[in-house]
């Protein structure tokens, strides 16, 4: 089913958000009602039509685009969508309830702070897509991709699970692999198209595709212990 995303307009607001956001809580300069909220549990029943915990996340999922299409194209399954910037998840719940996807939802958070709501050994695919690249060096601790970040994936990721990384940003490729060869518990390949078998692409995946910009995809599996 595609969406008519005309009978959604979209809010102005800004690409990018505070920078405190991307800093851990205990670590942030604004008030708490300027931060993401803190979740340590996620009641599903209140979140999943089918009462149901979530089996993929779209970690950054930005304006949903990619989170609401593979919903519906694998409506058995339960995907999470996680986004810092608090507008684009108020458009995609709107977006979810007019169009009644029931397998999609959206959570304002920042995965800096862990992912505690999500339970161990529960996840099937974690989907991590053109992050916000931080090109500065005294910026890069505001990047989510940490060592800390993939112990939580690897964490809830079922044995057989994977998470998936893209960027079109050759130095976010670097710094991901340093951190991924640096981490125990992670191996990791590069796809080609053949390679790739997810089912939908995301807008600046389609975006770069068209225009003939070089991106990045690699498929990470948590090493078995």
């Amino acid at each position: 089913m595609s969406i008519d995303y005309s009978k959604y307009p979209v809010p102005r607001m800004r690409h990018h958000t505070s920078p405190n956001y991307y800093l851990p809580h205990d670590r942030q300069q604004l008030g708490d009602a300027d931060y993401p909220p803190l979740y340590t549990s996620l009641d599903w029943s209140q979140v999943f039509a089918d009462g149901g915990a979530p089996e993929l996340l779209d970690i950054g999922c930005g304006m949903g685009h990619f989170l609401l299409e593979y919903a519906q194209t694998c409506p058995r399954q339960n995907i999470l969508g996680i986004e810092v910037r608090r507008a684009p998840v108020e458009w995609i719940d709107g977006v979810i309830k007019g169009e009644k996807i029931d397998n999609a939802a959206v959570v304002w958070y920042s995965v800096v702070n862990g992912i505690p709501f999500v339970a161990s050994d529960s996840i099937e695919r974690i989907f991590y897509f053109f992050p916000d690249p931080w090109f500065k060096k005294r910026h890069n601790k505001r990047r989510a991709f940490t060592a800390a970040f993939l112990d939580e994936c690897a964490r809830v990721l079922k044995p057989d699970g994977v998470l998936y990384l893209m960027t079109d940003v050759p130095d976010v490729d670097a710094y991901q692999r340093k951190i991924l060869d640096a981490h125990p518990r992670f191996s990791y390949v590069e796809c080609s198209d053949e390679q790739w078998e997810l089912p939908v692409k995301t807008d600046q995946e389609i975006l770069s595709i068209n225009r003939g910009f070089g991106y990045t995809r690699l498929r990470c599996e948590v090493r078995k212990s």
